[in-house]
């Protein structure tokens, strides 16, 4: 409801699709819980993605967590725009399977932000536009990395721990 209310309808987003892209939100925040609860995700020391391999990188002290990884979208916090991974030539063609699946269902069911490449939009709707992504793919969490005034958000698949001490 709290989403609801921040977000309202925009671009011809119907209140099924409002509380689909909710209810992708909810299953992040727990994906995000377990996730931080068993590898402590979001205390890594530095994160990196490495394009070619396909695989986002965390490096902690005593450990690296990596996994698939998709790119779903850019957020310029600066300009405050959105852009989608599909329209973003600096992302390998390979990374962009997560937003061309937010763009095939933004075509079949008329939303206007999902086909759009860019939009204006604040860090949260990154974080909307990056759940339904990954619910839409079945992915196994998301996590947004910062690059200057830029934020990458992306989701990855299954990850893999090993202790480096």
């Amino acid at each position: 409801m709290f989403l609801r209310r921040l977000f309202g309808r925009r671009g011809g987003e119907s209140q099924s699709f409002v509380d689909f892209v909710d209810g992708s939100v909810e299953g992040l925040q727990l994906q995000t819980t377990m996730h931080s609860g068993a590898w402590h995700l979001g205390e890594e020391k530095h994160w990196s993605v490495d394009q070619e391999l396909g695989q986002i990188v965390f490096t902690f002290p005593e450990m690296v967590v990596r996994a698939p990884v998709q790119v779903v979208g850019t957020l310029d916090t600066k300009a405050g725009t959105w852009m989608w991974a599909w329209a973003n030539s600096s992302v390998a063609e390979t990374l962009r399977r997560d937003s061309m699946r937010v763009r095939a269902y933004g075509e079949s069911h008329g939303i206007r932000r999902l086909v759009d490449a860019t939009w204006p939009a604040v860090e949260l709707d990154g974080w909307r536009m990056t759940a339904l992504a990954a619910r839409l793919a079945g992915s196994n969490g998301a996590y947004r990395g910062p690059m200057g005034m830029t934020y990458i958000f992306m989701t990855f698949g299954e990850v893999s721990l090993k202790k480096t001490a």
